[in-house]
């Protein structure tokens, strides 16, 4: 077997290895004129992260609903891992969509359509679209120090309403902030957007799992948003004065407005349009699995089983185990309006579940029941006197009274 060896006029080399094969091989070089773009094929075969750094980018995950009607105000609404920001500024349904580029292995996407106009903002009118990332995953743009590497945010963007909007990053630890303006030009049509952020050798983001970087892309704003210098490099902030200076597009001023995005990507390095790594695809499970880290819905139909457990502390308590995924930190549990659950040991149910609360499974047996992070929840009643419990230890499970959906939230 031989080689060849192609040295850099640098450093780094290329070696071109022959196998061992009889006969003569040919292998012909087309003409090129110019320089090959092995720099982009670098970064493409050697990310520094596996998976990518913006869970859900590809806005296939819903698991809250597929559509949410009316809203007015802040939170998160139907696609997973990304919170939309909103006071003063409409009224709106948040959606996932299939309207989506064409030909780019995308299936879904995020869509806002406004159902109430507001042409005249207040000043603190907002209207986002807002990706939040925990800073343990954020340590490879080594922020703050000599070494800061730059951030480049890459989507595809469709609305009937042109002209300039603007993207911010916003270091929640340190209060620093940065922006860009970018132009939808064509109505109705998807466009690719690549927008790249110096790095900051100021501020590092907290190595923990608390909210470190806000990824806003701004739809609308009021005067006190829209300022007039908008923060280009990296700047201390103690207020949003400037975060949208130079948005002309308010979102919300007619109900005929659209906006849909689809595959917002996150990448360490400054990129172009065309060196720009192309989108990390995930099956389906990996989607979900990430998006259960900050979320989780747990559903049954009428009379169907939830979970397991056994009663303990005699005729005053009882528990069952879900099982959720770990999760990012102890979170708030809901249950849906107009449905209850019962427990049930052997055939006969408990009364009404009327208090919820995580339990640690290491103490499922007895009454010390502890908050916890950690995986394999358990659902409970506390302090509900019930015949049904009077054996400590007895099997039980849960039995859901209509369409029952439980939720768990751990979200930044």
């Amino acid at each position: 077997m031989s080689s060849i060896k192609l040295k850099g006029s640098t450093s780094g080399d290329v070696t071109i290895t022959v196998p061992a094969q009889a006969g003569t091989n040919t292998v012909t070089i087309p003409a090129v004129t110019g320089t090959l773009p092995l720099s982009n094929l670098d970064h493409v075969t050697n990310r520094p992260n596996a998976k990518p750094l913006i869970i859900n980018g590809d806005m296939a995950v819903a698991q809250r609903a597929t559509s949410v009607t009316g809203v007015t105000s802040s939170g998160y609404r139907s696609v997973d891992r990304f919170r939309i920001g909103v006071g003063t500024a409409g009224t709106w349904t948040f959606s996932q969509s299939t309207t989506v580029p064409t030909g780019q292995g995308f299936s879904k996407s995020h869509k806002f359509d406004c159902t109430t106009a507001n042409a005249s903002l207040s000043a603190d009118s907002i209207l986002t679209h807002q990706a939040r990332l925990e800073g343990q995953d954020l340590q490879l743009f080594k922020k703050g120090t000599s070494n800061a590497e730059y951030m480049t945010i890459a989507f595809w963007v469709r609305s009937n309403k042109t002209g300039t909007y603007v993207c911010e990053l916003f270091d929640n630890d340190n209060n620093r902030h940065i922006a860009q303006t970018y132009t939808i030009s064509s109505a109705d049509t998807w466009e690719k957007k690549v927008l790249s952020f110096a790095g900051d050798t100021t501020g590092a983001f907290g190595n923990d799992e608390g909210n470190s970087l806000d990824i806003r892309l701004h739809l609308a704003g009021g005067s006190n948003r829209t300022g007039t210098a908008l923060p280009t490099s990296w700047a201390s902030t103690s207020s949003t004065t400037n975060a949208m200076a130079g948005q002309t597009v308010n979102l919300a001023d007619s109900t005929d407005n659209e906006w849909y995005i689809t595959g917002l990507q996150l990448e360490v390095g400054e990129f172009t349009s065309s060196t720009l790594p192309p989108f990390q695809h995930e099956t389906n499970f990996d989607n979900h699995l990430r998006c259960a880290r900050y979320f989780q819905a747990y559903k049954a139909t009428n009379g169907q089983s939830v979970g397991d457990g056994f009663s303990s502390d005699g005729a005053s308590r009882g528990g069952i185990r879900v099982g959720f995924f770990p999760m990012r930190a102890s979170p708030t549990v809901t249950i849906s309006a107009g449905t209850t659950l019962k427990f049930q040991v052997g055939t006969s149910n408990s009364s009404d579940v009327s208090q919820y609360f995580l339990a640690n499974p290491n103490n499922f047996v007895g009454a010390n029941f502890n908050n916890t992070k950690i995986g394999n929840f358990v659902v409970g009643i506390d302090g509900q006197t019930d015949t049904n419990f009077s054996s400590d230890g007895a099997f039980t499970r849960g039995v859901a009274i209509g369409d029952f959906t439980l939720t768990c939230s751990s979200e930044l």
